[in-house]
């Protein structure tokens, strides 16, 4: 990432709720659907709003705990999607 890019550290909320807009966004590419694009949208601001609600428990412990466990399971299905399409292209 560039350091212009890295000039404003986004809250985890604003990560948050980003993550969700970006899998709407793919997904309704995937299946061409405007409409299922603005919901992913809707989804991703709200879900903005409800982590900006509770942002000072992103300092507890037992909260970083639980995000560090969604972080692995994120990055396990990032890894598997990757891998099926590797394979996919082997064939």
């Amino acid at each position: 990432m560039s350091q212009e890019g890295n000039s404003k550290k986004k809250s985890p909320a604003e990560s948050f709720g980003e993550m969700f807009e970006a899998f709407g966004d793919a997904i309704s590419q995937i299946f061409k659907d405007p409409e299922l694009k603005e919901k992913a949208k809707e989804f991703g601001r709200s879900a903005v709003e409800s982590a900006e609600t509770f942002r000072s428990r992103f300092k507890d412990e037992d909260v970083k705990e639980k995000f560090r466990d969604v972080g692995k399971v994120a990055q396990d299905f990032g890894k598997s999607v990757a891998d099926y399409f590797k394979d996919d292209k082997d064939k």
